[in-house]
């Protein structure tokens, strides 16, 4: 399938390193615009794509992850990307470009969940009902994030943005992508064993509170895994690249400085 992405880019178009942000469920490529804007990245390409069928987006034909990761991987492929950074729905679709072999440079995986005992009980419960009652579940979602929104410490003018880019998913859209999205949940036994064995280097990052996290097991497998990294931002935290950018892109730059080493983690049988 063509995909038309709708993206935005930072950054200088010929910089040594290209980073592409894929961001969350029902967010646009627009939702990276704090992380963009950190000083720090200022020499870095970088590159945001708002997922098919997300914020008004082109829906894709088939809405598995792991379709969405072979289209991603393109896209990874297409901008020439060193690093992969997600959140959220968007981590789980680098989750799987890594492991199924489409992307084997660092990735960032913000706020991701690897399996449904990482989701909130309220998520599940929606993510089951739109097998009843149709899009409406996914409609009350996208309310619900929008509301959240006014948490985030910036202008009212940039918070209405982030509300207008929720209010522009349609339930018809959202109800395949989430019911999908939970069926990738319970696809593998061992996910967080699975992302170790892709071999790439990987930063989990998780607020305190807010943002999901992982079980016992998940954290204690990613702990022993040796190119791992489990970052926990304190107090807190629901819109990860928003409410917390300068902290995303210190992580940002490590993945970078390692995509840059010769000495970088090669994949597993690679």
């Amino acid at each position: 399938m063509n995909i038309e992405w709708e993206l935005r880019e930072a950054g200088p178009p010929q910089a040594e390193r290209t980073v592409l942000l894929l961001p969350g469920g029902m967010c646009s490529a627009g939702s990276y615009a704090e992380v963009m804007a950190e000083p720090g990245l200022a020499g870095v390409r970088l590159v945001a794509a708002t997922l098919p069928g997300h914020a008004g987006a082109p829906p894709p034909d088939d809405y598995s992850i792991e379709n969405y990761a072979r289209l991603t991987s393109e896209l990874a492929t297409n901008v020439a990307a060193d690093v992969v950074v997600g959140f959220s729905m968007g981590a789980t679709v680098a989750l799987e470009m890594v492991a199924s072999r489409g992307f084997t440079a660092p990735v960032v995986l913000l706020g991701i969940s690897l399996s449904s005992k990482d989701e909130s009980a309220f998520f599940r419960a929606i993510a089951r009902l739109g097998s009843v009652l149709g899009g409406l579940p996914s409609a009350v979602l996208a309310k619900g994030a929008a509301s959240m929104v006014k948490r985030i410490p910036v202008s009212a003018e940039r918070q209405a943005e982030l509300r207008e880019d929720f209010a522009k998913n349609a339930p018809r859209h959202l109800r395949p992508g989430l019911s999908e999205y939970v069926r990738y949940l319970h696809r593998h036994e061992r996910p967080a064993e699975r992302l170790c064995q892709a071999g790439v280097p990987t930063w989990i990052v998780h607020a305190e509170k807010g943002d999901g996290g992982l079980t016992d097991a998940e954290r204690h497998a990613l702990e022993m895994c040796p190119h791992a990294h489990l970052v926990t931002i304190p107090g807190s935290v629901f819109f990860l690249p928003n409410e917390v950018p300068e902290r995303i892109a210190e992580v940002i730059l490590d993945a970078v400085a390692v995509a840059g080493s010769p000495a970088r983690a090669q994949p597993a049988g690679g």
